[in-house]
């Protein structure tokens, strides 16, 4: 398998490492807009990076990725970039006949009017309208293949299938306990995208009314972790779980709660207030005159690198899925999670765990993709697959998965 993996940041280089390791791959092309840091992703795998090539590439160019694709025969194109991205990168690989894996979906917006009852544009409409050019193709799209989507939808896909006859609820529960030494806010994943998702309204989905919005950080509930995390308020949080599991589940509820904490929600209402989450352009003097600037793109750069700060994170983090139903006629709630332990995830490939517990599960499905073990075409999610083989693969990547029976 030829892989363009584009973007070379905290989980693209995490994917680079573990790749390396599995003897699936026959290449893979890192390709970045700051060639420097593909570079730097590629050396630092040393006698494992023979079969890796760092490449320059503007995301935003459609064109130019295509060409990319072409020019070194790719299979497939990994996007691990984030979300602004999405619509040129999935139109790069359809156009170069390739398939497409992501690990978030096309942004949302909010309803221009009831923002908090009812859907604008949904994460992922914009891919989802293309699904028919897909299926036509023969090719594949699949989306929302990370940790949160990705993981958690392989977890729901598990229950439906062998722990439950019916499904009535599930809910994703995401939370940690990590901190980081000197920092008072310092976010273990691209702020760009934690300020996307958790400012948002929220998506909830329901049986006979579909999907509908309600207020950011809405439903507080505590919910207590494994594996030493223990209680955490979680609250609602826009995910694409939401607006993937009732595509291929039935289920009467489907829910996303994240573990965020209180000053983590202040600071970001705060960000809010000031008007430094928004995307627009706004202009400010610099010193060879106006320029315009992103507001959100200036707290990116003001914060630190989350893929530099592991060496001074600690504790861990969990991506789970709590589902509800009934089985031989009994009622049962299970929690299917997986936890990863910073100090582990350092010594083992010297990520930090919540970059590395994103990028491991794209680099299993491409396993499961060559080996045939996988195949579909059109935009499809990871609930569409059989779980089996992607948890005891997972497994075997010496990362093993639990359950809980609530």
């Amino acid at each position: 398998m030829r892989v363009l993996l584009v973007g070379a940041g905290g989980v693209g280089t995490a994917i680079t490492r573990i790749a390396a390791r599995r003897p699936f791959l026959d290449t893979m092309i890192v390709a970045d807009y700051d060639r420097p840091r593909a570079e730097a992703a590629v050396a630092s795998l040393g006698e494992r990076g023979h079969r890796f090539r760092a490449e320059q590439v503007d995301a935003q160019d459609e064109q130019a990725v295509t060409a990319l694709l072409r020019r070194h025969g790719c299979d497939v194109l990994l996007n691990a970039t984030d979300p602004r991205f999405v619509m040129p990168l999935f139109q790069a690989a359809r156009a170069a006949g390739v398939t497409y894996l992501d690990m978030a979906m096309s942004l949302s917006r909010p309803h221009p009017e009831r923002p908090y009852e009812e859907c604008g544009v949904k994460l992922g409409d914009a891919q989802f309208a293309q699904a028919d050019q897909w299926e036509e193709k023969g090719a594949l799209a699949l989306v929302g293949m990370g940790v949160e989507p990705g993981l958690s939808d392989v977890f729901a896909r598990h229950a439906a299938d062998e722990l439950f006859d019916r499904v009535e609820e599930i809910g994703i529960r995401d939370g940690a306990d990590l901190t980081v030494d000197g920092l008072a806010f310092a976010p273990s994943f691209s702020i760009w995208t934690t300020i996307e998702e958790c400012l948002n309204p929220p998506v909830v989905y329901e049986a006979g009314r579909g999907w509908f919005t309600t207020e950011p950080f809405s439903e507080p509930e505590v919910f207590d972790f494994p594996e030493g995390i223990g209680p955490v308020e979680c609250v609602n949080v826009e995910h694409e779980e939401v607006l993937l599991v009732p595509r291929w589940i039935e289920a009467r509820r489907v829910t996303f709660k994240y573990g965020l904490g209180t000053e983590f929600i202040d600071t970001l209402k705060t960000l809010h207030l000031l008007g430094l989450d928004r995307t627009e352009p706004v202009t400010v003097p610099g010193p060879e005159g106006a320029v315009a600037v992103s507001p959100r793109d200036v707290v990116a750069a003001c914060l630190p690198d989350p893929a530099t700060l592991g060496e001074r994170m600690r504790g861990k983090t969990c991506a789970g899925t709590l589902v509800r139903g009934l089985k031989d006629g009994k009622r049962r709630e299970v929690y299917l999670y997986h936890v990863v332990d910073n100090e582990w995830s350092m010594a083992e490939y010297g990520c930090q765990a919540v970059v590395w517990q994103t990028a491991i599960n794209p680099v299993v499905a491409l396993e499961l993709l060559a080996s045939g073990t996988w195949t579909g075409k059109g935009v499809l999610g990871p609930e569409a697959f059989p779980a089996r083989p992607f948890l005891d693969l997972l497994t075997e990547y010496g990362s093993p998965w639990g359950m809980r029976e609530q």
